[in-house]
């Protein structure tokens, strides 16, 4: 799996069109996972490397009329087709210089991000200045991280979000880890900001 900005962005670009028809059976697995992160009446929700805008709608419907939910991926064919979700709201950004004042948002969800970055650590960081104390961020896949891992050629002991090593990176920036879900169909860490 490709990891510099410029290999991230022609890999996703070129796979785009059929992202959806490929992952057809992840919405009711995002729905679940988004359904464990508890109340979010209200909140201003984003959805860091968004791709085609899958979880939006579902964001959207736990943030309520009060609410607000930003989609923003690196890749703009992914940007595109998220865009055509009904009142979403998306953007192209990279998530190491997310476009956002500090202490904005109430939630990050990263969904299959962590894996793509070459310094995970930049990109907590940036999470965290966007994000206000006790927000919540979500690392979520809809499916097996050691699975995942090994099928990018990493070591899943040593995968950014093997507990081990993503609880002291959490904590080196600005995550305090609430909770820690590593299955065999899906993996959703939480930690809220210190």
């Amino acid at each position: 799996m490709p990891q510099d900005r410029a290999a991230v962005r022609a890999f996703f670009a070129e796979r785009a069109a059929g992202w959806d028809a490929k992952f057809a059976a992840d919405p009711p697995r995002y729905a679940a996972a988004i359904a464990r992160l508890g109340p979010l009446d209200g909140a201003f929700a984003l959805d860091i490397g968004c791709g085609t805008g899958r979880a939006l709608p579902l964001l959207r419907a736990a943030v309520g009329p009060g609410g607000t939910v930003l989609g923003m991926d690196l890749t703009p064919e992914m940007v595109a087709l998220a865009a055509t979700r009904p009142g979403a709201l998306v953007t192209v950004a990279d998530c190491t210089r997310l476009p956002l004042p500090e202490a904005t948002a109430d939630l990050l969800l990263a969904a299959g991000l962590l894996g793509h970055l070459p310094e995970p650590a930049t990109a907590l960081r940036e999470f965290a200045r966007v994000t206000r104390p006790g927000g919540r961020l979500a690392l979520y896949l809809p499916l097996s991280r050691t699975a995942l891992a090994a099928r990018h050629g990493r070591d899943p002991a040593t995968d950014p979000q093997a507990e081990p090593v993503l609880r002291p990176l959490l904590a080196a920036t600005g995550w305090r880890p609430v909770s820690h879900h590593d299955t065999d169909d899906h993996y959703l860490a939480v930690a809220e900001r210190t």
